[in-house]
């Protein structure tokens, strides 16, 4: 036992010895300087470049043999040297394995490069300084692999016994910097703190690789001088297992994890990016690249979003063609917070230049309300349930400016829309045409009235659905100003305003602060609504043009749809309505105000309901002429002719000429409603008329004597309060008739004779009305 020990001990000395002398032999023997004229020349039959050493090339022993050099630059062929190098480093040291050295082999244990500067620049023709390297380095490949290959398996350096082994145990590139410098774009992008390490480098097997680096993005050129801030500066990781196939230009980096935490410019908030992957093949022989089992996840922060990170995660295939600039993303499944699935694939196109996309999207049912409210834009909405089942499914296609969906089909609240959908990612672009089934707007629009205002504020014919939130804003004009608009819609069914539409189109365009409805036609109760119009968002304040056209809509389904209880329509019959329109502003007060125009209608088929005037006038008639009525009456007041001609100044409504037939009997008025205090005032008068179709025979006398009535107040006031009996225009009316024909006895007669039609008069116009008409005519007759 005692001579073994002293055996080895004998065996360590020997060998101990022999390093001392092999590393005084290579020291003494071998000047690093010496490698230098044919370093240089390789580089530059290999790659082009033109290598400078400034510093000396040195020895080092400690803790590993090794050579360095100081301020090293790489030149391009057409470089001068007033120019930035191409490539530069500060310091870079290679370290050998002793034992190989010895057998003639220099087998590379470490390779440590600081201070790098990399140059990149793309001239206004789009051509890189890089691709003249990249075409000589391509040709010399066959070459370059020979060099680094193992020493058995090739030559040794021209002029030198030693051959290059390449199994490096440790790869350090420290602090190192990019630029690229886009000349044609006018961009400039920086890369450093650039730190790469890999261990057990070697191209037969997978070795652990680190990377980490800081990236900025300017948009100009002149960032320095300007002292502008970056676009974007983001922190990046990488790290996984490299693998090498250099003969088959051939790299793998297994079990890839790529972490970014990125900051956009004006914005506080920094965004954490995180890429994993089973696998990351660059095949540099075939040009592709693809990525396995891809998963992005994000945390995206906000202040609309609130305090806490938004959660995203993205798995995806990826296939991209790096000679044909295309890419295919397949599996695609993007996954959030609140049910968020979306899924699908898409080709890309165009990556070098133009980059375009198409494919296939599809958006699982969920709720839109949290993401709303999440970001603060939940609008208030009477249908509280509105936005909470959203899904879609189309073919998605588009580039870096436009998104469309040409054959979108869309489900929204159990409505389901169909068609084609096409928008700018500027907002400043809006193109579709879809058909739909049926949709309630008004579940989408804000309440009409605060709760609890709707007792104390009643209306008439639905005039209080009108009254939303008087003073905001309607429309968004600056954005609408900017937008490109080309937009068809085709709807089965609408509910608007408590309104019901069916058959609905709708044509919308625009352009250069011009908005146009083109057409609006619909079937509404029975009849038919058209529409056109403009919204001219160039003068200020913004102008509104609408002209539209009712044709034969019934009256009765659509008073009773207006109004705001359950009660029938006093009318029935068939509107046709139609006019020009103009006003200005962007609030309902304002237009209202500001709103001029006309409108001619008219009433077919009409009738007013639950009454019949011409019996009650007829029995007035009667009376005052001593006889009474035989004949049936209906139960409603028939009107051959009902109609109006309207001008519109300033949000006032007036007309003279409103002109109501019935049998026997005319009704002429004129009126007058202010849109902005919503008050008006109506006078009519009704009188006896003789005619084949006469209601009643009557004396000449009383044809000439109109009955009038006085409408006036405000129209969120009580309705029974608007109208009576006007005795002033009566008493004028009828003081010269009767003025020299009525004696005393006459008189009584005459009023004996009116007392019945008086009393059912009262039953009609209420009991104030009713005694106004009986005073005024006893007036008359005192």
């Amino acid at each position: 036992m005692k001579r073994l020990l002293q055996t080895l001990l004998a065996a360590i000395g020997v060998l101990g010895v022999v390093v001392v002398a092999a590393v005084v032999y290579v020291t003494t023997f071998l000047d690093p300087e010496d490698f230098k004229p044919r370093l240089i020349e390789v580089v530059r039959e290999q790659s082009g470049l033109e290598l400078t050493l400034d510093g000396p090339l040195t020895w080092s022993f400690y803790p590993r043999l090794g050579v360095s050099v100081e301020q090293a630059q790489g030149r391009l062929p057409e470089q001068s040297n007033d120019e930035p190098p191409f490539v530069a480093f500060a310091h870079g040291e290679v370290s050998l394995a002793f034992a190989p050295l010895l057998r003639g082999e220099i087998a590379i244990e470490g390779l440590t490069l600081e201070g790098m500067q990399l140059r990149l620049v793309r001239d206004e023709e789009g051509r890189g300084n890089w691709e003249t390297l990249l075409q000589r380095l391509d040709e010399r490949r066959e070459g370059a692999e020979s060099a680094l290959a193992p020493a058995s398996a090739g030559p040794s350096l021209e002029g030198s016994n030693l051959a290059v082994a390449l199994n490096i145990a440790s790869v350090q590139v420290r602090n190192g910097a990019a630029i690229y410098r886009d000349l044609a774009a006018g961009s400039e992008w920086l890369v450093d703190e650039i730190n790469v390490s890999g261990t057990n480098v070697n191209p037969q097997r997978a070795f652990p690789l680190k990377s980490s680096f800081q990236v900025r993005s300017y948009p100009a050129l002149d960032w320095r001088e300007l002292e502008r801030s970056p676009t974007l500066a983001s922190e990046v990781s990488l790290e996984g297992r490299m693998r090498l196939a250099l003969a088959e230009r051939r790299y793998v980096l297994e079990g890839i994890r790529l972490t970014t935490l990125s900051r956009l410019a004006g914005a506080e908030n920094r965004q954490q990016l995180d890429l994993s992957g089973q696998q990351l093949v660059l095949d540099l022989s075939q040009q592709r690249l693809q990525l396995q089992e891809g998963r992005l996840d994000a945390g995206l922060r906000h202040p609309a979003l609130g305090e806490r990170a938004l959660p995203l995660s993205l798995t995806m295939a990826v296939d991209a063609d790096l000679a044909e600039n295309t890419a295919q993303l397949r599996d695609l499944q993007l996954t959030g917070p609140d049910d968020l699935r979306l899924s699908g694939h898409l080709n890309l196109a165009g990556l070098d230049q133009s980059p375009s996309y198409s494919g296939q999207v599809s958006l699982a049912p969920f709720s839109l309300r949290p993401w709303l409210e999440r970001m603060n834009q939940m609008p208030t909405m009477a249908n509280p349930q509105a936005l909470s089942d959203v899904a879609l499914t189309s073919p998605v296609r588009g580039n870096l400016e436009r998104l469309e969906l040409p054959g979108l089909t869309l489900v929204l609240d159990g409505s389901t829309f169909t068609g084609r959908l096409a928008a700018g990612l500027t907002g400043q672009l809006l193109d579709f045409e879809l058909q739909g089934d049926h949709l309630n707007l008004d579940g989408y629009l804000p309440p009409a009235e605060p709760t609890g205002q709707s007792a104390s504020r009643p209306g008439l014919l639905g005039i209080r659905k009108a009254h939303a939130d008087d003073t905001a804003t309607l429309v968004p004009a600056e954005w609408l100003a900017q937008l490109t608009l080309n937009g068809a819609l085709d709807l089965a069914q609408l509910r608007l305003s408590g309104l019901d539409f069916t058959e609905v189109s709708l044509v919308l365009a625009g352009a250069d602060g011009q908005q146009r409805l083109e057409r609006f036609s619909s079937v509404f109760y029975d009849g038919e609504l058209s529409a056109s119009g403009g919204l001219d968002l160039t003068r200020e304040p913004i102008l509104w043009q609408l002209r539209p056209s009712l044709s034969r809509v019934r009256l009765a389904p659509l008073l009773e749809a207006l109004s705001d209880d359950d009660s029938p329509a006093p009318l029935r019959g068939r509107l046709t309505l139609g006019g020009e329109l103009e006003t200005r502003a962007n609030t309902w007060p304002a237009l209202k105000r500001n709103l001029n125009g006309r409108l001619e209608g008219r009433i077919d088929e009409g009738a007013v309901l639950d009454v019949n005037v011409s019996q009650e006038l007829c029995s007035l008639a009667a009376m005052v002429e001593g006889r009474e009525t035989t004949r049936d009456w209906s139960a409603d007041t028939r009107f051959d002719r009902a109609e109006a001609r309207l001008r519109i100044s300033d949000g006032v409504v007036q007309s003279d000429d409103i002109l109501v037939t019935i049998p026997g009997i005319d009704m002429s008025g004129t009126g007058e409603l202010d849109l902005t205090s919503e008050r008006f005032d109506l006078r009519a008068a009704a009188r006896f008329v003789d005619g084949a179709d006469a209601a009643c025979p009557v004396n000449p006398r009383l044809e000439r004597v109109p009955l009038p009535v006085r409408c006036s107040g405000e129209l969120s006031g009580d309705s029974g309060d608007w109208c009576s009996f006007d005795r002033e225009a009566f008493q004028v009316t009828l003081a010269e008739l009767l003025r020299d024909e009525v004696s005393g006895r006459a008189r009584e007669e005459l009023e004996r004779r009116l007392e019945r039609p008086l009393e059912r008069l009262e039953e009609r116009l209420g009991e104030g009305g009713g005694r106004e008409l009986r005073d005024a005519l006893r007036g008359l007759l005192n």
